[in-house]
């Protein structure tokens, strides 16, 4: 007899307690065995005590976002139609006097600013980024004459088509408000589905009135900032050369003047003094000439025209204080002026070399892909090399930039840097 039956004989009790089951023992097999669960059921929560799932609202932001638009539609269509109507009817009424084409100029600038604003809550609100046009910026430019800008004014397309968008704004925004504020209380639950609708006509609306007229409005744009940057560069070029002038070779040039003055009054007294003012003279002449020289191939190389960007690539590669490997594959020459910008490019990049990066060693690599000419520049420095304003780097990318080049810089901060320049091919003219 098992320790459990002599303990259930002892309380009196016939049926063995489950809690005195040895667990360890071989199950019962058999037909007639008995399967005892000794698990105790989990305790499980009552149906009624399931906790309830967070509480959210049935739209997300981008549908409320859509909501407020539409919402916001009437009073920017009225605010906008008024403007429109009492502007174009004043300046219209007064074109017989000499108040009605500025007040006509200046109810298009308006417009420019409203649909600036339009576009901004557009951008917000429906995730729509319709691209901003060019400003007029030749009302600010060289021509001073006041028909030249008022003509410029009244002949733009931008300011044209947004006062038409505001003036058939208005229905459109009557019936939006009130369709969506039916909605809120009468058809809740296909609101998303209106309010996506709804401003899908709005986005195609904003896409068609207050974007710019085309791709050759933007190209005008960027022809006439890179205009403003070549003339920039120019001048400032000029001033680089009258400086030279004026503290390197003039200079000299004036004391070589004095000095043969001083030596002629000195020939007959004392011979020996004029003869050592004219050894020193003609030492200023070597070196006026070699800062000429020097002067004349920062304008533009004689060897650049003469042999074309290998010789004179590895002739600015020589003068580098780091050891330069040059490698070019060119078949034929472009441009003089692609030409001229490659070789003052690679000047500019060697000198930064030179003075900042503490590489051991650098390279130049010149060939043609298609209808561009590519430059770059490579070298094994501490690298850190950025593009910021007012250096280098950002004038190189502006001269660049001014022919439809372009410049990109991989210079991490444990370098190496790599520099490579993007230049359009042209032809050299026969």
């Amino acid at each position: 007899m098992t320790a459990a039956a002599s303990a259930a004989g002892r309380d009196g009790d016939d049926a063995p307690r489950v809690a005195d089951v040895d667990h360890h023992a071989e199950p019962l097999r058999g037909a007639g065995a008995l399967r005892t669960d000794t698990r105790a059921p989990a305790p499980g929560p009552r149906p009624d005590s399931d906790p309830l799932p967070p509480a959210r609202l049935p739209f997300g932001a981008p549908t409320w976002k859509e909501i407020a638009h539409l919402l916001l539609n009437l009073p920017v269509a009225v605010f906008g139609f008024v403007y429109v109507v009492t502007l174009v009817s004043v300046s219209a009424g007064l074109t017989v006097t000499v108040l009605g084409l500025p007040l006509l100029a200046g109810c298009l600038l308006g417009a420019r600013l409203l649909g600036r604003l339009e576009r901004e809550r557009v951008r917000g609100l429906l995730g729509v980024r319709v691209p901003e046009p060019s400003s007029l910026s030749l009302l600010r430019g060289r021509d001073r004459k006041l028909s030249r800008r008022l003509w410029l004014v009244l002949r733009d397309p931008v300011g044209w088509r947004t006062l038409l968008y505001f003036f058939i704004r208005l229905p459109w925004g009557i019936f939006t408000f009130c369709t969506v504020l039916t909605s809120l209380f009468v058809l809740w639950p296909v609101l998303s589905f209106i309010a996506r609708g709804l401003t899908n006509v709005d986005r195609a609306l904003a896409r068609g009135l207050l974007s710019p007229s085309d791709e050759l409005e933007r190209r005008i744009a960027e022809l006439e900032s890179d205009r403003g940057v070549v003339v920039d560069t120019a001048a400032a070029d000029l001033r680089r050369i009258e400086r030279d002038l004026h503290d390197g070779a003039q200079a000299r040039l004036v004391n070589l003047a004095m000095g043969l003055g001083l030596a002629k009054e000195k020939l007959l007294e004392d011979p020996e003094a004029a003869a050592r003012m004219v050894d020193e003279a003609h030492g200023e002449v070597k070196t006026a000439l070699r800062e000429l020289r020097d002067l004349a191939r920062g304008i533009h190389p004689a060897v650049l025209t003469d042999r074309g960007l290998d010789a004179a690539l590895s002739s600015i590669a020589a003068r580098c204080t780091v050891p330069v490997t040059v490698t070019t594959d060119l078949s034929t020459r472009p441009a003089p002026a692609i030409e001229g910008i490659a070789y003052y490019t690679a000047s500019e990049l060697l000198q930064n070399i030179s003075k900042h990066s503490r590489a051991r060693h650098a390279s130049i690599d010149l060939w043609r892909t298609d209808d561009r000419l590519m430059l770059q520049v490579r070298d094994d420095g501490t690298g850190g090399a950025t593009a910021s304003p007012g250096g280098g780097l950002h004038g190189l990318t502006e001269r660049l930039g001014a022919v439809d080049g372009l410049l990109v810089i991989d210079s991490p901060p444990a370098g190496p840097t790599v520099i490579t320049a993007e230049l359009p091919w042209r032809d050299r003219p026969a």
